[in-house]
């Protein structure tokens, strides 16, 4: 009986993985700021000298919410967790620390007690254009980290910031509501974020993205990263004429894979925004002698 020559089994080699770490485009530093108003403590002193507290503080706020080159705003919280929250948006991190000076230096900071802080930047993910300069820098076979690399990504960088640049500092959109809250991408067992391929990663948040157009006109969405500055990994304000529109906009992304999936979210901050020369009415409910 002839034997059988053995058939040589060659292995297809497996589509070499993209670059995972897609670009990002920062813009305009942010800080939240969230305090919870001393009343007991304010009603120990004079209604006059309260009153001069609060003028004093208007005029600040006043100043930093017509800054051109990063501005505040003043939102009066609904809820438990805090009286006041101020957002500023800054060119740097010296520019925040300022702001962040300027406000404790407030005769009124003594009555103020922070309950909770936010620091971030205003970012824009490249998904799309990462995945296209990968597959491109793969198939010239040029290795991440070399010259060649990061000349292609400098360039990259340049034209997104050349397209994309005036949304990177935005001022503080002039909306009566906002709502602010902080998320991650899912680290877990079963379903990690970070272990998906890019091309996959970028699916998903195109798809999560198309949610956020249909309500286009209706919020004002601004992104901020913050890995490596705060506890989560992003800070999502979201201001709009109508508050309703948070709770629709949300529920409607839960639906979306990469929320469904891979979304964890921190606690919900939603304000009222406070004119500076509105600032007493935030006071009014505290009785002075």
């Amino acid at each position: 009986m002839k034997s059988e020559r053995p058939v040589a089994i060659t292995a297809t080699p497996e589509k070499a993985a993209l670059y995972p770490a897609p670009l990002t485009l920062e813009g305009a530093s942010v800080l939240h700021q969230m305090f919870r108003i001393r009343r007991a403590a304010l009603r120990d002193l004079a209604s006059d000298r309260v009153d001069q507290m609060i003028q004093e503080a208007a005029a600040l706020l006043a100043r930093m919410e017509q800054r051109e080159d990063g501005n505040s705003a003043a939102f009066s919280v609904l809820g438990h967790k805090g009286d006041l929250l101020l957002i500023h948006f800054r060119r740097d991190f010296e520019a925040l620390a300022q702001a962040q000076a300027q406000v404790a230096a407030l005769a009124l900071s003594d009555f103020l007690e922070p309950t909770t802080s936010y620091l971030s930047m205003v970012e824009i993910g490249l998904y799309e254009g990462s995945v296209h300069l990968y597959r491109r820098l793969a198939a010239e076979k040029i290795e991440p980290g070399t010259p060649q690399w990061k000349s292609a990504v400098d360039a990259a960088m340049a034209e997104g910031r050349g397209q994309l640049g005036g949304r990177l500092s935005p001022p503080i959109p002039p909306r009566p509501y906002v709502c602010f809250y902080p998320m991650n991408k899912r680290r877990g067992e079963t379903c990690n974020w970070y272990q998906l391929p890019i091309e996959e990663r970028q699916r998903l948040m195109h798809d999560h993205g198309m949610i956020g157009r249909r309500y286009a006109g209706q919020v004002t969405q601004i992104i901020s990263g913050s890995v490596g500055f705060d506890d989560w990994e992003w800070g999502v304000d979201l201001f709009a004429d109508d508050p309703l529109v948070f709770k629709k906009l949300i529920y409607e992304m839960r639906f979306d894979e990469s929320s469904a999936m891979y979304a964890e979210f921190g606690p919900f901050y939603v304000g009222l925004r406070l004119p500076p020369d509105e600032l007493g009415a935030l006071f009014s409910s505290t009785p002075r002698p």
